[in-house]
This record gives C-alpha cells, structure tokens and sequence, in this order.
C-alpha cells in the first residue's frame, strides 16, 4: 500500500531526488530534461520555488521507498486543476501508487471547489494514457510539443450541487 506525504518547499530536497531518477530514468514523459535541472540549474531556491509555484505536491513511498509524485494547480477561472510532474518509479509500478497519486490530486482539487482535474501525456506514453483512461480521464484533444501530446480531463462531482 502506497502511503502519500504531502510536501512543502521545505522538503525541496526529497522532491529534487526523485524528480532527477524520474527525468533520468523516463525522459520520454515529460517535456523538461534531466540537463536543465543540473549543474546551474540544480539549485536550493530553484527547487523551492518549483514546489511553490504547483501549491499541492505529493511523494508516495512504498516501505519507507519514495515511489511516485504528482503535482496540482490550483483552480484557474474556469475551476481546472492541472496535474503535473505524474511518476511512478519502476520498482513501483503495477502496485497502486499512480492510482493513489491520482487520488490524492483528485481529492486536493475536490476540496479546493475544482470543477475538474486536466493534464497532458505525450500519445507514445501508452501506460500512463491506460492508466489516466481507467482513473476516469477523457481524451480532450492534442498539443504539440516536440511531439504530440493527448489531453485528457476528468470532471469532478460535487454532490452539494445541482447539475
């Protein structure tokens, strides 16, 4: 069973260690690379900053193991959360932690009144698509970056109102 740790900037150094296996071990899913978060760009504020700017980020460990991350937005006008930096570590997959990491932005967006919860996954990512697909998320179009990237989006329910 994963267990999930929400982060401040103060655990910048936890979030950088894993965030640096992620972008080494799967460069393919995302669009930042492992050279812009070295050497210059490995700094203390840097990082800080990048944990402030997304206001809610989780690790998920597995036995004591950091296994997996996720980032959200906060509402924008229209109510969207957007979920970023999605990873769950090798050893980690297969157990549980993407679904758990999706839960606790889900629920991070449900409690901040979000009408729904967004994010973009390149289309060769056909494990995070299943995953983001069976978690609920709908195709909602394509960007292009250096390649292309489906959107996807899952609307969020609020008993409390009328639909």
């Amino acid at each position: 069973m994963a267990e999930i740790r929400e982060l401040t900037a103060d655990d910048w150094r936890d979030w950088r260690a894993l965030r640096l296996v992620a972008l080494e071990e799967s460069p393919h899913a995302f669009g930042a690379r492992l050279a812009e978060w070295q050497g210059e760009g490995d700094a203390e504020g840097r990082w800080r900053q990048r944990l402030t700017d997304r206001p809610f980020n989780v690790l998920a460990s597995i036995e004591g193991r950091d296994a997996g991350m996720a980032s959200g937005t906060l509402p924008d006008e229209h109510g969207v959360v957007d979920l970023h930096s999605m990873y769950v570590a090798s050893f980690a997959r297969g157990h549980g932690v993407g679904d758990a990491l999706i839960e606790a932005v889900l629920g991070w967006a449900s409690r901040h009144d979000a009408r729904s919860v967004r994010l973009q996954v390149f289309e060769d990512n056909a494990a995070a698509i299943a995953l983001y697909r069976r978690m609920g998320f709908l195709d909602a179009g394509t960007v292009q970056y250096a390649r292309l990237a489906l959107k996807m989006e899952r609307d969020l329910k609020h008993p409390s109102r009328s639909a």
